[in-house]
């Protein structure tokens, strides 16, 4: 039978998918923009195998497999008949998958796993050289919708639309812009509170309609700043999104609190950071850790002083990246 192994990565997303008119298809209520990363990735090995079951692993870094929790295999099953039933194909799946990076944690591990997925599975029914599009489509309906932009590499706008309508495209390639994404991990244990609920949870906010009311002026903004690779014009537009994202998910009903007292001391060191004439911005998704945009010059200073911070367990540098890979050696 037929075995593939994708390495696909996280992305950060500069403008976010926080929101959606069809939480079932993962069809947001806005435009997002993100930046593909190239080191945090997730590596699956997909094979079809004959049978009347899919048997799903998880790849330890120091070798071996271990079961995953019943959620997660579930959520799997599913995304592997829409899979079936989008190839027209019965075969079962052998599956295993790894990070390298932490899971759950609000570094869009579940954007890069069921990117990997996606392309992994239907690389082993041999439609894994089809329309980007229908991947990202694909993807997307994984439930993670962020999956949308991770098949892709560079920067990339996922817009809202229909089923059928809403994909990824790509506005620039990673070599047109070298941006570099400091992460500081202050947590690396699981959310309390998932995306997903916290999806759910954003209409509840008095705060989310005006955020859709200047979201078409900050996308022009992200989308200039990336064709004119201005990080001046760039930065400010992260922190806004981020900002928003949290202030609607703490006045949502009931409210969610993602931030760590981490959170607040690796925002102040990037405002200082930038007193000081670093090139430097943050974002965060929905969790604790922080994203530090930087250009290459100032990576390293950001580094030094993320990694010296009491909160800060570790930093992980990553950079823009040009999308999945297909690997060798599989997982098993």
């Amino acid at each position: 039978m037929s075995k593939k192994t994708i390495a696909a990565p996280a992305n950060i997303a500069f403008i976010k998918y926080w929101g959606a008119r069809d939480l079932d298809h993962a069809l947001p209520q806005n435009s997002s923009i993100s930046m593909t990363l190239e080191r945090c990735v997730t590596q699956c090995t997909a094979e079809a195998i004959s049978g009347d079951r899919d048997e799903i692993w998880l790849a330890e870094q120091g070798g071996g497999f271990s079961s995953p929790e019943p959620d997660f295999v579930h959520r799997i099953e599913e995304h592997l008949d829409r899979i079936r039933r989008w190839a027209g194909r019965d075969e079962r799946f052998r599956v295993a998958t790894r990070n390298s990076f932490p899971s759950a944690a609000g570094l869009a591990s579940s954007a890069s796993g069921f990117a990997a997925l996606t392309l992994a599975a239907a690389g082993a029914l041999d439609r894994g050289d089809g329309p980007i599009e229908e991947l990202s489509r694909l993807a997307r309906s994984s439930g993670s919708g962020s999956a949308a932009r991770s098949v892709l590499g560079g920067y990339v706008e996922w817009p809202p639309g229909d089923d059928e309508t809403s994909y990824a495209i790509q506005l620039a390639r990673a070599d047109h812009w070298d941006l570099r994404d400091v992460i500081a991990v202050v947590e690396i244990g699981p959310k309390a509170v998932s995306s997903l609920d916290g999806h759910r949870r954003t209409l509840t906010s008095p705060y989310f309609r005006k955020r859709l009311e200047l979201l078409p002026g900050r996308l022009e903004r992200v989308r200039e700043a990336i064709d004119q690779r201005d990080l001046g014009l760039l930065g400010p537009v992260l922190e806004e999104e981020a900002i928003d994202l949290h202030l609607i998910a703490m006045s949502s009903q009931p409210p969610i609190f993602y931030w760590a007292p981490g959170t607040l001391e690796v925002l102040r060191a990037v405002r200082e950071l930038r007193q000081e004439g670093l090139h430097a911005w943050a974002t965060m998704d929905a969790g604790a850790n922080v994203h530090v945009i930087c250009d290459p010059d100032s990576e390293e200073d950001v580094a030094e002083r993320l990694e010296d911070l009491p909160s800060v367990g570790f930093v992980i540098q990553d950079s823009v990246g040009d999308g999945p890979e297909s690997e060798e050696p599989h997982l098993f």
